[in-house]
């Protein structure tokens, strides 16, 4: 009897995990393949050339002196010069190569460039944590829809809170308003001409904006099935270094050296002066 009862209790272990594995299977079919490697189309920019970001005319005269100040050879608002994380929605111009990994409550965006950054998108259907805690990459909640009803997800749509402070959306110090109440809305779907390419529609609603601004993002997936990923640890090859708000460059000889004209020494005011 003994053997017969550990039998059945085999057979019913075998028969829930083929089940188990069964219904894992089920579910991912239900998610867009969204494997591999992805390379970004087009520059890492919010506008193109020629064109101007729908700012305030306060945030305008921001954006003004912080492209006049990178003229002059400073270094300018945006924070990845001194080794700050891009954040949302920065890192979504995928400087470097982007992973994403779908689970049935958590959506993940790896992207290695100034420092490892990633995301954690919520699609268990939780609602906004009353305590959360600002990071740069925000706090991201989304929800897979299925547009045309044959039973498979087509859209990721995200929204994202809590955004830390400093940030810019481009290289070129396209400012946030400094009240740190942005949110950034996502569209998220492999194009259906080309499902080697994914597309990322941003809308950033943010009070130094006149209205919603939408830009696309897009991305293709790499042929390699075996993709060479890199990491990266911006200090090892900084050589700006930041003293107070100004950045200034640390020589090949080690030495401090300013980044533009008639730029004045740092504060000594500790260091004893030399006889």
């Amino acid at each position: 009897m003994r053997h017969a009862s550990s039998m059945a209790l085999m057979a019913a272990a075998v028969v829930l995990t083929t089940l188990t594995a069964a219904q894992a299977l089920d579910d991912s079919a239900k998610y867009p393949d969204l494997t591999g490697q992805w390379h970004r189309v087009g520059a890492p920019r919010w506008v193109l050339p020629g064109q101007q970001p729908p700012l305030t005319e306060e945030y305008q005269k921001v954006f003004a002196a912080n492209q006049a100040e990178m003229a002059e050879g400073g270094a300018g608002n945006v924070p990845s010069w001194y080794c700050l994380p891009q954040g949302m929605p920065m890192m979504m111009n995928i400087y470097d190569p982007m992973e994403v990994i779908v689970t049935p409550h958590t959506t993940y965006v790896l992207i290695s460039h100034i420092n490892d950054s990633y995301r954690r998108i919520f699609t268990d259907g939780r609602d906004w944590p009353k305590d959360a805690d600002a990071t740069y990459a925000g706090y991201s909640i989304g929800k897979w829809i299925d547009e045309d009803g044959d039973g498979r997800y087509d859209v990721l749509e995200v929204e994202t809170r809590h955004m830390k402070l400093p940030r810019t959306y481009d290289s070129t110090g396209i400012p946030f308003h400094e009240d740190g109440k942005a949110v950034v809305k996502e569209r998220i779907y492999l194009e259906k001409a080309d499902p080697n390419v994914i597309v990322d529609e941003i809308t950033t609603v943010d009070n130094a904006l006149t209205k919603p601004w939408t830009v696309i993002k897009k991305a293709r997936r790499s042929k390699d099935p075996r993709p060479n990923w890199i990491t990266e640890a911006c200090p090892e090859q900084n050589s700006l270094v930041r003293i107070g708000k100004d950045a200034y460059f640390l020589s090949a000889d080690g030495y401090l050296m300013p980044t533009r004209k008639d730029q004045p020494p740092p504060d000594a005011r500790y260091f004893k002066k030399p006889n």
